[in-house]
């Protein structure tokens, strides 16, 4: 699985063309700003995309979702709480099809009531669940501190340590990380009680 990570627009969110390696099958993740950016890797490396898939519905992960529909022809997948436009709904457990490749569906709510996380392949692409270096925050409508508590450390603790991490957005020290080096820097990821994670993010 071939990752292409993109900064896009002024939040610095990534989107991301996660490309089969033995096919030319994709999918683009989050396409946001920047769209001509996207096209270029698409038409560079003469991708077919299969879906448009997005973490959450907020409109930085999500505005370029028609233009890329008009462009790609391919349907949006998005969390079955998601009420914006779709054409797929996941729920957690499902798996994301292209290629020979697969990435499987985490539902981890806490930022958002519909926040996912892909992971395959050695590699998870976290959204706005977790940051290198902090976690999404919690004060938007459906955000809870409770949620994104169960989401971090029933979920995504753990998860084998070497899992290579895409975030939504370039907030940390790098573009990428590990869960592992996650678990081992992020104040976030330390254990601690609900109570304490819930007091500590106010």
């Amino acid at each position: 699985m071939k990752v292409h990570q993109i900064q896009v627009g002024n939040m610095q969110n990534f989107s991301y063309i996660i490309e089969d390696d033995d096919t030319n099958e994709a999918i683009i993740v989050d396409p946001s700003w920047d769209l001509v950016e996207l096209e270029l890797i698409i038409q560079k490396n003469n991708l077919k995309i299969k879906y448009i898939v997005n973490t959450h519905h907020h409109f930085d992960h999500t505005l370029g979702n028609e233009a890329m529909v008009e462009s790609t022809n391919s349907p949006i997948i998005q969390h079955e709480y998601s009420e914006l436009k779709h054409d797929i709904s996941v729920k957690d457990g499902d798996s994301i099809d292209f290629g020979n490749s697969k990435l499987k569906v985490l539902h981890t709510p806490g930022h958002s009531k519909d926040s996912i996380c892909l992971i395959g392949d050695g590699k998870l692409f976290s959204g706005d669940t977790l940051f290198v270096g902090n976690c999404g925050r919690i004060d938007l409508p459906g955000g809870s501190a409770k949620e994104l508590y169960h989401s971090l450390f029933d979920v995504l603790y753990s998860l084998d340590d070497n899992l290579i991490m895409y975030p939504g957005h370039n907030y940390g020290h790098s573009n990428m990380s590990t869960i592992g080096e996650e678990k081992t820097t992020n104040m976030i990821m330390q254990k601690r009680t609900e109570q304490q994670f819930m007091e500590m993010m106010g």
